[in-house]
């Protein structure tokens, strides 16, 4: 009898999240979270505990959260302001223009249960434009780390940065890609898997699918090159430079609409700078239907196997080598 292989242990990312908010919160006084009625699904439960007067709870009034998270930086405190990523992008956008981005001011925007992780709760929970809104910014870097292990080093990262972020974090469970010992670079990929014949880019709860992806067409002798893109913007240009010359093709999955999110930003700098085939996979310019991450990711033509089909098609369109 064959041995059965252990599925990877998944992980809620929003635990490292809170994990590394609470070590540094101990460390330095100067830290506080800042939520919209949204302490248990942002895990503050901890830090609240903790440190009850360093915590504001707001309500359900997302503009003023944002507001008020400005105003605590502008007073020389280091907030972290924690949202469901649909609310806090979506209501509050004017804000994170004028009195995050605009003002330059050292604000953690937290978007959490990002992409379609609240599932059950429909079109108006799905949090599918966020990167198109957000990466149009200027001064506001935008981030969807991989793993458990990239959110912490993010949210280390993003203390220490002096200026805004926006941190997208899932609460679906996802495996460890990277080392424990990842240092997180703003603006720089992480390649997981080399090859030639394609590459395969993806950011948060998609890019283990893209590892997996990976495998199946390792299985077929296809080699493919996968990427964890976990920074919107800036991008890593040299990396998809590289990939587009070494592999002829790019093939994109997000867990956002095909329309402004990771795969537009990586078609931009591919048309400017190394014109190869190019696919980006995501939801099809649609509100998402009701129904568990897992499934829509799936029904949107991003499960592993799609993935690789979807791959091998692309192959075929890449420039004849005679």
């Amino acid at each position: 009898m064959n041995a059965v292989t252990p599925s990877p242990k998944l992980h809620d990312c929003r635990d490292a999240f809170v994990a590394v908010l609470e070590r540094l919160g101990a460390e330095n006084s100067r830290i506080v979270a800042v939520c919209n009625d949204s302490v248990g699904s942002s895990k503050l439960g901890g830090f609240k505990a903790k440190w009850p007067e360093r915590l504001v709870n707001v309500g359900i009034a997302e503009q003023n959260m944002v507001g008020v998270g400005a105003g605590l930086a502008n007073g020389g405190l280091l907030p972290f302001v924690c949202g469901a990523a649909c609310f806090l992008t979506g209501r509050s956008l004017e804000q994170i223009k004028a009195d995050i981005a605009y003002s330059n001011a050292n604000v953690k925007l937290i978007g959490i249960s990002s992409g379609m992780a609240y599932g059950e709760l429909g079109p108006t929970h799905h949090s599918i434009e966020d990167f198109a809104w957000t990466r149009v910014l200027p001064n506001l870097p935008v981030i969807a780390p991989c793993d458990s292990i990239e959110t912490a080093a993010a949210v280390e990262w993003a203390a220490n940065f002096d200026g805004p972020v926006f941190l997208r974090l899932s609460r679906v469970g996802v495996p460890d890609l990277l080392p424990a010992n990842h240092t997180f670079e703003l603006g720089k990929a992480n390649l997981l898997r080399d090859g030639d014949a394609i590459t395969l880019i993806a950011n948060g709860t998609l890019t283990h699918r893209m590892v997996k992806a990976a495998e199946l067409l390792d299985a077929k002798g296809i080699e493919a090159r996968v990427l964890n893109m976990a920074t919107v913007r800036p991008l890593d240009v040299d990396a998809i430079v590289k990939a587009a010359h070494d592999t002829g093709a790019i093939l994109t999955a997000e867990e956002h609409s095909v329309y402004g999110g990771l795969g537009s930003a990586i078609a931009e700098c591919v048309v400017t700078e190394a014109p190869v085939p190019m696919k980006i996979l995501g939801v099809p310019g649609v509100f998402a239907p009701t129904g568990s991450a897992e499934f829509l990711l799936d029904e949107f033509g991003m499960s592993p196997a799609a993935i690789a089909d979807a791959a091998v098609a692309l192959i075929t369109r890449k420039p004849s080598q005679a």
